[in-house]
């Protein structure tokens, strides 16, 4: 393998200084311009690129920010990732994004690998649910902002959506159609959303004053499609059939409706569906789902003009901010009967 040309080779095979090829690539201006054209003639020559972590070393900014999210399989985050993406790049950086898998090791091993490149800050959406993962940016002074969840601290800046809100409007709507048996397809009983979500619904009962018993839970590992799928199939074997479903995301609510298909059961004349995110596929569905809408791209927008506040000009002078966002329900044709 080749080896990687480096600064110093230039400078000998241009017969000048290290310190003038570094003013030919940073300030052309102070090097004369016959000297200027050799070195970059020997720059092309060799294929000479700089090393963007020793100039991030020696100016102790880098021009990257980092977003590390739970599932970069969910179109969520994607929109996330884009909002933020926009953002970075206006202002001159890049963005490394970093799925987790909703694993707390996995979180770590990242944030770990963000510290060590120096990175401008970190935008993260926390697999851990105490928050310790978090602790070593603390410790190296990189600024964080949380991205779809609420800090309780007042030194941390976070962008979130209201998600016992979202739950409310969902139930409140298959409520207003008449559903009094309704199944809520969670996830992993650590994911905040999860729980957030599920209280919006019991409270939309309350309000409306049916029991809490009215509300079947059916949890799933993953908040992915097979695992929706997998729910769909155990609330077909329910002794008291619901005639509504609520999932905690649009990708549980699309292995719903599937598992609905696959048994014939009518949607949404037997089985009203709603999701929550309201991704791209949900309008797409063989039934368009109704969703509970998040802003994704403006909380990746927000998420990351946040983060540049505090790493551009004068850190003491950011106030540090927690932002809730509020969801919208988006009707379609998977919870509104036909007849």
């Amino acid at each position: 393998m080749a080896s990687m040309v480096g600064i110093k080779d230039v400078a000998r095979q241009a017969g000048v200084s290290v310190g003038t090829v570094s003013n030919v690539i940073n300030r052309p201006d102070l090097v004369a311009e016959e000297t200027r054209t050799r070195v970059q003639s020997v720059i092309a020559r060799l294929g000479y690129v700089r090393s963007e972590s020793a100039r991030q070393l020696r100016a102790g900014a880098s021009r990257i920010m980092a977003l590390l999210v739970l599932d970069m399989g969910n179109p969520f985050f994607v929109a996330v990732a884009s909002g933020a993406e926009r953002t970075a790049r206006a202002a001159g950086l890049g963005v490394m994004v970093c799925n987790s898998a909703q694993s707390v090791s996995e979180e770590r091993e990242y944030l770990s690998l963000f510290a060590e490149q120096r990175v401008r800050g970190v935008l993260v959406t926390p697999a851990d649910p105490t928050g310790r993962s978090l602790d070593g940016l603390r410790s190296q002074g990189i600024p964080f902002v949380l991205v779809d969840r609420v800090s309780a601290d007042p030194s941390v800046c976070s962008v979130s959506v209201d998600d016992v809100a979202g739950g409310r409007l969902a139930v409140q709507h298959l409520i207003s159609a008449g559903h009094r048996a309704i199944v809520y397809v969670g996830g992993p009983p650590e994911v905040t959303q999860v729980h957030d979500r599920k209280a919006g619904a019991l409270a939309a009962l309350a309000e409306a004053g049916l029991p809490a018993e009215s509300l079947t839970e059916i949890s799933a590992e993953r908040l992915d499609v097979a695992a929706g799928r997998d729910a769909g199939s155990r609330l077909l074997g329910l002794g008291r059939r619901p005639t509504a479903v609520f999932c905690a995301n649009d990708l549980l609510a699309l292995g719903v409706l599937q598992a609905m298909f696959a048994a014939r059961i009518s949607v949404p004349d037997d089985m009203a569906i709603v999701g929550y995110d309201d991704i791209e596929f949900a309008a797409a569905a063989a039934v368009p789902l109704t969703s509970v809408r998040q802003p994704a791209v403006p909380m990746g927008r927000l998420a990351a003009e946040m983060l540049l506040e505090e790493t551009v000009g004068d850190p003491a002078a950011h106030t540090h901010r927690q932002t809730v966002l509020q969801p919208e329900l988006v009707v379609r044709g998977s919870s509104l009967p036909s007849r």
